[in-house]
């Protein structure tokens, strides 16, 4: 729990700084927190959070090198300047986890438990998206980043048979995203990553209540009644920002903004490689369907107290609640 309440300030001390140095010396509180939390008894887990420590140990000395090297540059600490602000951005992205920065990611998060990887994939996200907004410098980096994770994330996301992978390469797909719309209006990035943490969690949750960690698990673990296997996919589908469903409402206004301001090909592209991620939902929910199974009728799953088939209930009609207020407004 300590560590848990110092994870977080770490966090707020370097989204509330006014100094690059203060902002640097926030992520190192939270990495210092966040090993700790990481390390189980495992080998892997032992393994993955020293992978993690040397991948954020080698970012955080080239954030330190670029904001060092730009005040000797400049007597102003608040303005980064080039090239430090390629390195500043570069070593933001590889926190993130974005591609092409992004080859630590699945490596490490195979060797955590469910709860520590819906940390990695949402919390620890925050500060290096915050600080990345106050460094914007060079939209071909940023039009990189977005191509790169949803190129990345579109292909890799094919054959994979753990689901931990395959929430790995959905998060950086979204990470596409959210950069895409932070350089625009963070007030909608946030929105994005509300709803994206929310999904992320029910799923998330979902996993580590039954111990499913790949997709045997999940068609052997379906063993009741087809209406509830549906639940259980149409998370994966807001996920995908199929609409109806919630997740659809960030992407929806997020193209609505890129479109206005006439990135047609920009807006096709995230389309498309964020297609084939739903994709893969659909054929596994297909998957699924189809295979027969021996219905059960007394699982816990179908107990009218579950608390994830109500969360559900929100993905399925948060959209359609969402328009509802828009018309009212």
């Amino acid at each position: 729990m300590l560590f848990l309440i110092i994870l977080i300030m770490g966090t707020l001390i370097s989204i509330s700084s006014f100094s690059w140095f203060s902002m640097w010396m926030g992520l190192e509180l939270n990495l210092l927190a966040f090993i700790p939390l990481m390390n189980e008894s495992s080998s892997k887990s032992s393994e993955a959070s020293l992978k993690y420590f040397i991948i954020q140990a080698l970012s955080s000395m080239l954030v330190l090198f670029s904001i060092l090297m730009s005040s000797l540059m400049n007597e102003n600490l608040s303005i980064i300047e080039p090239p430090m602000n390629l390195i500043l951005n570069s070593a933001l992205m590889t926190k993130l986890g974005a591609a092409p920065f992004h080859f630590w990611f699945p490596e490490i998060i195979e060797g955590l438990n469910w709860i520590n990887c819906l940390i990695l994939m949402t919390w620890q996200k925050i500060a290096p998206f915050i600080l990345f907004s106050y460094n914007f410098f060079n939209l071909y980096f940023i039009w990189m980043v977005i191509f790169s994770s949803m190129l990345i994330s579109g292909f890799m996301i094919w054959n994979q048979t753990s689901l931990k992978k395959i929430m790995v390469f959905s998060s950086i797909n979204h990470i596409g995203w959210m950069v895409s719309i932070l350089i625009f209006n963070p007030m909608i990035w946030i929105i994005y990553f509300l709803i994206y943490s929310f999904i992320s969690s029910i799923l998330v949750f979902m996993f580590f209540k039954f111990k499913i960690y790949t997709i045997q698990n999940i068609l052997n673990f379906l063993n009741f009644k087809k209406m509830k296997k549906m639940f259980f996919f149409l998370n994966f589908f807001s996920l995908g920002g199929l609409p109806p469903f919630l997740g659809f409402l960030p992407k929806w206004i997020i193209l609505k903004i890129l479109l206005e301001k006439n990135f047609i090909f920009l807006s096709l592209m995230m389309i498309f490689f964020t297609l084939i991620t739903l994709y893969v939902y659909i054929q596994l929910c297909i998957q699924s369907m189809i295979m027969k199974f021996e219905e059960k009728k007394n699982i816990f799953f179908l107990s009218k107290n579950f608390i994830f088939e109500k969360f559900t209930y929100c993905n399925i009609f948060g959209l359609v609640i969402f328009m509802l207020i828009l018309n009212f407004v």
